[in-house]
C-alpha cells in the first residue's frame, strides 16, 4: 500500500508537523533571506527564511502564526529543501504545485509533502498549503536576481 492510499497516515503526518513543527525558529545567520507571507482568509502570518550559499540551500526555517495546513506544509518544506541546489528546489516546488493542481505526477520525490495530495480538492485550503512554498520561491527568485 502506497502512502498516498492511506488517508489516516497522511493525516498523522500533517498533525505531527503541526504539533511539532520542524525548523520553527528565527534564522540568526547573517546571510539569511526572508519572505513575509500572509493570507487574508486565514490566520497565516509567517516569515520564511533561507540561507543559500554557492547555489545550495543550507538552511530553511520559518516563524509566526499559521493554521494547521500552513504550519505542517511549511515544516515539511523546511526539511525537504535543505542541501538542495536551487535547481533541485525549483523542481520540487513545481512538482508540489502540480500535485496541488491535481495533475498526475510522480509524488515520490516530495516525501512527506505528499500528505497534501488532496488539498487541491479544497479550494479554500490551497493558499494555506502553498504559503511557505511560495515564500521559498520568492526567496529563490530574489536570490537569483541578486546574482544576475
Amino acid at each position: 500500500m502506497k502512502l498516498v492510499d492511506n488517508p489516516m497516515l497522511l493525516r498523522q503526518i500533517i498533525m505531527d508537523h503541526y504539533q511539532y513543527p520542524r525548523n520553527k525558529r528565527v534564522c540568526d545567520h547573517e546571510a539569511c533571506l526572508t519572505a513575509h507571507m500572509a493570507t487574508e482568509s486565514c490566520i497565516d502570518d509567517i516569515q520564511v527564511q533561507a540561507v543559500i550559499e554557492d547555489g545550495v540551500i543550507k538552511d530553511v526555517c520559518f516563524d509566526g502564526v499559521a493554521c494547521t495546513i500552513s504550519t505542517a506544509s511549511t515544516s515539511i518544506l523546511t526539511e525537504l529543501m535543505v542541501n538542495k541546489t536551487i535547481a533541485e528546489a525549483r523542481e520540487l516546488l513545481q512538482l508540489y504545485y502540480d500535485m496541488i493542481d491535481l495533475k498526475d505526477v510522480d509524488v515520490e520525490p516530495l516525501e512527506e509533502a505528499v500528505a497534501f495530495i488532496n488539498v487541491g480538492k479544497q479550494a479554500n485550503r490551497i493558499k494555506c498549503a502553498t504559503l511557505g512554498w511560495d515564500g521559498l520561491k520568492q526567496i529563490l527568485d530574489e536570490s537569483e536576481a541578486e546574482n544576475d
